[in-house]
């Protein structure tokens, strides 16, 4: 290649790179610095994937109802209040549900929304009997839980 188009070719690359980067605090819009403004004395010194996660969050943020934020805060400050082996624990929880395949997952989430369907009764039982299950049996249980279904389906 000609160092010439060599060169030509360095600069878009940068330029198409730079482009794509996280703007600093003084390039967000007012609603943006608003939504993030906890973190304005550190915004340009975070990595730029972050950055770039959390524009990605006031977006959401954004076209979130006045319900889903209510829930959105709630969920935070249930966060907030967990000890730090807690929040340890579920974050790899949620590391091994990402590892999952898609289908997987899409059972998990649909078994779940069917589990918050029941009568509190019913829960109750079914996680009082879930703990009174050795470390084995719960191991086949989730192995059970994640198999598709066959034949007809559970009442």
């Amino acid at each position: 290649m000609k160092p010439l188009r060599l060169l030509t070719l360095i600069l878009l690359l940068l330029a198409a790179g730079l482009a794509s980067a996280a703007p600093d605090w003084d390039q967000l819009d007012p609603a943006q610095q608003r939504i993030l403004a906890q973190l304005k004395d550190r915004w340009d010194s975070l990595p730029e994937a972050r950055r770039e996660r959390l524009l990605k969050g006031v977006q959401r943020w954004r076209r979130m109802s006045p319900e889903q934020r209510r829930r959105a805060r709630a969920n935070l400050e249930r966060w907030r209040r967990l000890s730090p082996e807690k929040r340890a624990r579920l974050r790899e929880r949620l590391k091994r549900f990402r590892a999952l395949r898609p289908e997987q997952r899409q059972r998990i989430r649909e078994r779940i929304r069917h589990f918050r369907q029941l009568p509190p009764e019913r829960r109750r039982a079914l996680r009082k009997r879930w703990q009174s299950l050795s470390p084995r049996e719960r191991q086949r249980a989730r192995h059970r839980f994640l198999a598709p279904r066959r034949g007809r389906p559970r009442r």
